[in-house]
């Protein structure tokens, strides 16, 4: 059996600090797991408008869809603020999603225990959340047509298209559906079909998917505002929910506050399968580059190590070694260690980027 490729691109600002927590667990599965990676490492983002005067070259983007997996640590900052749009950071990140036709977008929302308190929620109402949000990645109102700013008669109009096909929606629906198998077998599906005629269509084309091939999976339809009432009012109640692009950008950083740091969350953004069987498909923390903090060791690697797990368990079948990773970062959560994201939590003491990586490496070491 080949090694599986791994794809790295640390990008900007706290970018490749936490990517370098991610390396030493990666190096910990070599040297004590016998679970190998065949490594390379590319450049994203501002560093690479800086390099090459793109944001993502074609040779960069040519890796990327050769390899098994790519793990991605974060875009811009105000540097690159007054760049032609074509040019900012972010459109490297918008070109992987889309050439590599990465459609589903997986954004856990887990609390663990040791950080209940720290949510702005009650401990009752977040302690042992455990919610997936899945967001359509590819569609929807930032790709449609026409887009842009006009100027209709004696002022400007800006202009952005919602638009979704049936093979749009019914290929993130069954995403959904096979991953509530593994999980609770419960979908809730969001939308505004009240007011949004892609809404409707969302509604029914998720309603038939499950009618036809699904019915075993307990669904349910809420719009997407109520749904975020809801994520605030009791999110326990969800397991997977399905959304489009928009509301799943706003309803999975909603979720994300739950567990109370961007610092703590991972992403997965998975495509169709490859000849190897495996999805195509990226990794990344949800949290931006914080060029405010960053070559400061302030920075949080636990949403990327967590990336990684993903990695782990959707892209290399090592569901057993991703848990693993996780209670070892569950682990050093209880035993105290805490980044600067986490600081007020009372009794918490201070723990570098570096220290973070280590440690959890260390619980790692425990778990053998």
């Amino acid at each position: 059996m080949s090694t599986p490729s791994l794809l790295i691109l640390p990008g900007d600002g706290i970018g490749p600090e936490v990517m370098a927590e991610v390396r030493k667990i990666i190096s910990w599965y070599g040297e004590k797991r016998d679970l190998n990676f065949d490594v390379s490492e590319d450049l994203v983002g501002g560093i690479a408008y800086d390099t090459h005067g793109t944001p993502l070259t074609d040779a960069t983007m040519a890796k990327a869809q050769e390899v098994d997996a790519v793990l991605l640590g974060a875009v811009g900052g105000p540097k690159y603020d007054a760049l032609d749009f074509n040019d900012k950071p972010e459109r490297g990140l918008l070109r992987l999603r889309k050439e590599m036709d990465l459609f589903s977008n997986l954004r856990p929302a887990q609390c663990f225990d040791a950080l209940a308190d720290f949510s702005s929620l009650k401990r009752e109402v977040v302690a042992g959340l455990d919610i997936m949000i899945i967001r359509e990645l590819t569609s929807g109102i930032y790709f449609g047509e026409p887009r842009g700013i006009f100027k209709e008669g004696n002022e400007r109009v800006g202009i952005n298209t919602q638009r979704y096909t049936e093979s749009e929606i019914d290929r993130v629906a069954r995403s959904a559906f096979e991953l509530a198998r593994r999980r609770s077998n419960k979908v809730c599906s969001m939308e505004k079909a009240n007011v949004m005629e892609s809404g409707v269509l969302w509604r029914e084309v998720v309603q038939k998917v499950h009618d036809d091939d699904y019915p075993d999976v307990e669904l349910s339809h809420m719009y997407a505002d109520a749904g975020a009432m809801q994520l605030c009012r009791w999110p326990k109640q969800f397991d997977v929910i399905v959304t489009d692009n928009l509301f799943g950008d706003l309803l999975s950083d909603a979720a994300a506050m739950l567990t109370g740091s961007l610092g703590m969350l991972p992403s997965a953004s998975l495509g169709q399968p490859m000849a190897n069987g495996r999805p195509k498909a990226l990794y990344e923390p949800v949290h931006g580059s914080a060029p405010d903090i960053a070559g400061q060791g302030k920075a949080n690697p636990i949403a990327c190590i967590l990336s990684f797990a993903m990695a782990l368990r959707y892209s290399f079948d090592q569901g057993a070694e991703a848990d693993r990773l996780e209670q070892a970062v569950e682990t050093v959560l209880a035993d105290g260690y805490r980044t600067a994201d986490l600081l007020n939590v009372e009794g918490a003491a201070f723990s570098t980027t570096s220290e973070m990586g280590d440690a959890i490496a260390a619980a790692l070491d425990a778990s053998l």
